[in-house]
């Protein structure tokens, strides 16, 4: 992505750390809430930025995946808004997904098959080794 920026003359802030082991400790013994705990740390890490630069708003990449749980990504955005004084813009961008799928495959650009989350990764190796067997 930093390479397609620079050649696209885009600005991009890019978080140079993630904190894993906090995401751990709030996910741990609630799995099920995972995504709620990883949406809550990249959004307000987004709104804390957006604060900083004042920005006019914020918003995430995350709203462009059909994957993604838009209603609990709009909660924890606004949230995040609250907090931070600084607007989330949601809008659905799914309707372009497809398209952008396409076009990331024509500039070459790494296309990630899960969310991030090592949850995530198991539930992707888990369906590719059950295509396998059927």
């Amino acid at each position: 992505m930093a390479d397609f920026a620079g050649r696209e003359d885009w600005p991009v802030i890019f978080a140079a750390e993630y904190p894993l082991e906090e995401y751990f400790r709030r996910v741990a013994y609630r799995e099920g809430e995972r995504c709620r705990f990883c949406y809550a740390l990249r959004l307000r890490q987004a709104a804390q930025v957006a604060k900083k630069g004042r920005f006019d708003a914020f918003s995430t990449t995350l709203l462009v995946s059909p994957y993604q749980k838009h209603d609990l990504v709009r909660e924890v955005g606004q949230a995040a808004a609250a907090d931070y004084g600084v607007p989330f813009h949601y809008e659905d961008y799914r309707s372009g997904f497809r398209d952008g799928v396409r076009r990331s495959r024509e500039l070459g650009l790494y296309r990630q098959q899960y969310c991030g989350c090592v949850f995530s990764e198991r539930e992707r190796f888990e369906r590719r080794e059950k295509g396998k067997k059927d």
